[in-house]
């Protein structure tokens, strides 16, 4: 392997003086991207401020540009990734691949279109960048990457690397520091040992997720990773529930989801929660003695949070009595504690007047899985994403005690909520990242066993290709995904990148999947074949936790603001 830029001469594939040219096409990236800032600012913009309305008759541009600040931030993290593995000695020759594949194919889209999903693509045009702002791009930098970036000689050779290193935890450096791979490590055995062997007959039987695991996953401390030690959890960092979250996924991402519901209703108490009531619930989710799910959703509502119609009334005691309708909630049967946003205000239609509650209820079982007075609920069957199982369900004069509001005080609940999208969507990216990684590596072990035409299929150039793009756009995603992990330890805003890991992630992810059947051909399509199911996993991901249209409003907002 080549290391510190060694050798390259003795790889045609690898283009000469790699890190200096990527790191010399980011400026006229930047340069470009703030081009299109101020054009898409300029048609959003009434009266010198940005409108909420304009955004929305613009919805292509703005969405677009959140589309090109998402490619603009990865290939920044990118470039710090190989600049830190180049300076420890470990840019060997797929590193290099990964790194030069990327930057070719990202910079070739954002001059010729990027592909927000398969029948959306968003050029410079749509954002209003004339052909003065584009010819910045033409510098001997991008040009060479362009040309030679992501060739079809580049993507054989990573594949052949891949092949050599079939079975290794992932294909490329991730980067990390040796206490998180340890830690990836360590739930990668869990996963290959007890996730993976099961994980398709617990889809395909449509089945919960057996306690077992869950109890095995609480003492390897997974409920409990990020709550303060001082509250019975481990106090590590977001990039350490990244890595959890992406090899549990890998195995499932139903078991790489459960520790969602504890990251969620933990953020929530530890951000809006009163001393009590950290003391009291905390403890007990770090603990798994008990689970926890979210409750926001309505049918009518969808994304729009802001205008649930859940009502929250005291009664004469002071406690709260809630009646109304919720849908999609994850893991709802089984669970102790319902983290309920429900209105308190009634003379208010809008986010202010919503409170958020830790509503307690009774487990249930397989024969009545909703045994709490003043609860109904009932499953939605759904294509994948099955271990927790979805359910809709109904409230009439359900009751919460009054302690058990959150914060101890009534419209606080969708900022309180708003607090807890930054590790949520961290998480998601992550599980993204898993769901890819476990496409990739089914669709890499079929690719190698099955016969074609006299040879294996992975000697196909375009079966190749697909793999090694595979790879590469999973550590683009990881890399951005490890960033907002590491601002947010770091108590930075990172509202904007995190949206953003989760909008490329899921695509990435769904992209993956896809070519992964692909792969398969009619093999695929059969449900007895793994690859299905994680094509089914994978189609979720640009759904929750934000859609991808909301997704993308939401960080043009950030962008144009």
């Amino acid at each position: 392997m080549a290391h510190d830029g060694q050798d390259l001469h003795m790889k045609p594939t690898l283009i000469p003086d790699l890190l200096a040219l990527t790191a010399a096409s980011l400026e006229p990236l930047d340069q470009l991207f703030e081009a299109a800032r101020a054009s898409v600012r300029d048609m959003v913009s009434e009266e010198g401020r940005v409108s909420g309305r304009l955004i929305e008759e613009n919805q292509v541009a703005a969405h677009g540009l959140s589309w090109l600040a998402t490619y603009v931030y990865c290939l920044r993290q990118m470039q710090k990734w190989a600049e830190k593995l180049q300076a420890e000695g470990k840019f060997g020759e797929m590193e290099q691949l990964i790194h030069q594949i990327g930057f070719g194919e990202y910079l070739l889209q954002v001059s010729g279109g990027i592909q927000m999903n398969q029948g959306e693509i968003i050029r410079l045009q749509d954002l209003g960048v004339g052909q003065e702002s584009l010819s910045g791009l033409n510098v001997p930098a991008v040009e060479t990457l362009c040309a030679q970036g992501n060739s079809q000689a580049a993507r054989t050779r990573l594949v052949e690397l891949m092949e050599e290193q079939a079975g290794s935890t992932m294909f490329g450096n991730s980067g990390l520091e040796e206490e998180l791979e340890m830690i990836r490590d360590q739930f990668r055995r869990y996963a290959v040992e007890k996730v993976e062997p099961n994980a398709h007959e617990w889809h395909l039987k449509d089945e919960l997720i057996p306690m077992e695991v869950i109890e095995e996953l609480a003492e390897m401390g997974v409920f409990g990773l990020t709550i303060p030690e001082e509250y019975g959890g481990f106090g590590l960092s977001k990039a350490s529930m990244v890595v959890v979250s992406e090899e549990l996924s890998r195995g499932y991402i139903g078991v790489g989801s459960l520790g969602t519901r504890s990251e969620i209703a933990a953020e929530l108490i530890l951000c809006g929660g009163t001393d009590e009531q950290k003391a009291n619930w905390l403890p007990k989710l770090a603990s798994a003695e008990i689970l926890p799910t979210a409750v926001f959703t309505e049918p009518n509502t969808g994304s729009d949070l802001g205008s649930l119609r859940t009502r929250a009334v005291k009664d004469e005691n002071g406690d709260y009595k809630i009646t109304g309708n919720k849908t999609w909630i994850t893991h709802a049967a089984r669970t102790h504690v319902m983290t309920l946003l429900a209105r308190t205000d009634p003379n208010t239609t809008d986010h202010r007047g919503l409170s958020m509650f830790l509503a307690e209820k009774t487990p249930g079982t397989d024969e009545a899985p909703f045994p709490t007075p003043g609860m109904t609920g009932g499953e939605i069957e759904v294509l994948g994403y099955r271990g927790m199982k979805e359910y809709e369900l109904g409230f009439d004069n359900f009751h919460v005690k009054q302690e058990n509001l959150l914060g101890g005080e009534e419209n606080k609940g969708f900022k309180q909520l708003m607090e807890t999208f930054e590790s949520a969507r961290i998480q998601t990216a992550a599980r993204a990242i898993g769901v890819a990684q476990s496409a990739l590596d089914i669709a890499m072990q079929y690719a190698q066993e099955r016969k074609q035409f006299g040879k294996s299929l992975i000697n196909f150039p375009r079966v190749s290709g697909k793999l090694a793009m595979m790879a590469v756009e999973i550590m683009i995603a990881r890399q951005l995904t490890y960033f907002s992990a590491w601002e947010k330890d770091h108590g930075h805003r990172c509202d904007l990148e995190a949206g953003m890991a989760k909008l490329l992630g899921a695509r990435v992810a769904w992209a993956a999947a896809d070519n992964g059947l692909q792969i398969h051909g009619g093999n695929g399509f059969a449900m007895e074949y793994k690859i299905s199911r994680v094509l089914c996993d994978a189609r979720i991901l640009n759904i929750f936790e934000g859609a991808a249209e909301i997704q993308a409003q939401v960080i043009a907002r950030r962008l144009l603001g």
